[in-house]
């Protein structure tokens, strides 16, 4: 019942916060202050509900290093845009035509932070840590991950490519950033840092959402398969292929770190039935 209680439990502030975001949209202000406020409500709720359902101390949110840790996902995402970018720029398929909005980028901020925040307390903290219990670290991160991109195909101008590409570059890397750090502050960082890169800088779409609309006027131009088409970068190659090695990088480190966690065998699990404790 912790899986129900815990999926309750933040996913209701992802939807309420969600819908709150929305409803505001014309006003970047309110979108920046309603989008805040569900980071700070999805964060209060899923400590609250973890250390109540599992009765333990919710390590993975741990306060400590919390900001270096965010802020370290923030660069590594921002990076990695920027790589994908600088590559679809030299062929000619991406130019900035002047400045965009700043205000937009301000409402693009807490949209991001908001969708970042409550999708990584589902996927990562919540799916992903209990699949990987009993199906271990590699499988867990192979279902998380195609179940994050599956998501997506319910986007404004998605494709089944588009949620294949987010399957194996997010859902992939996302959950390899957990495994390697077993907190949650490194992936949210990440997923803000590329998301808000992607529109509250650069300007172009995010998973086929409309969101090109941040601080540079942009033109993005050319093959569906480099470009991402109207599902965005996240649709490009260059993006599955730098995802791709940011997840071997980040899985050779849980390995190094010894947080590759083994698949649960019929033995241990009967082993764990019959195990007593001393009176």
């Amino acid at each position: 019942m912790r899986v129900v209680w815990q999926l309750l439990a933040v996913v209701a502030v992802w939807m309420i916060g969600g819908q709150c975001v929305a409803a505001v949209d014309g006003n970047p202000w309110l979108t920046l202050l309603f989008g805040l406020l569900t980071v700070v409500l999805g964060v209060l709720s899923y400590r609250w509900v973890v250390g109540r359902t599992e009765r333990r101390p919710v390590t993975e949110m741990a306060p400590e290093g919390a900001p270096a840790a965010v802020g370290r996902g923030v660069l590594i995402g921002v990076a990695l845009f920027v790589a994908v970018l600088t590559n679809l720029a030299f062929a000619g398929d991406y130019a900035v035509d002047g400045l965009g909005s700043v205000t937009g980028a301000v409402g693009l901020f807490g949209f991001m932070a908001a969708a970042a925040v409550t999708e990584e307390l589902v996927f990562r903290g919540v799916l992903f840590r209990l699949v990987e219990e009993r199906a271990g670290t590699w499988l867990s991160l192979v279902l998380t991950g195609a179940l994050f991109g599956l998501m997506h195909l319910l986007n404004p101008n998605a494709s089944l490519w588009g949620a294949v590409a987010i399957a194996i570059e997010a859902g992939g890397m996302l959950a390899a950033a957990y495994a390697a750090t077993r907190t949650l502050w490194l992936p949210m960082g990440l997923h803000f840092g590329w998301n808000f890169a992607a529109s509250g800088i650069f300007s172009t779409e995010v998973s086929g959402n409309d969101t090109a609309k941040g601080i540079l006027d942009s033109t993005t131009s050319g093959s569906k398969w480099i470009t991402g088409g109207d599902f965005g970068p996240e649709g490009s190659v260059y993006s599955v292929l730098f995802g791709v090695l940011l997840t071997a990088a980040f899985m050779w480190l849980a390995h190094r770190r010894g947080n590759v966690v083994p698949r649960r065998t019929r033995r241990a699990d009967r082993a764990d039935a019959t195990t007593t404790v001393p009176r």
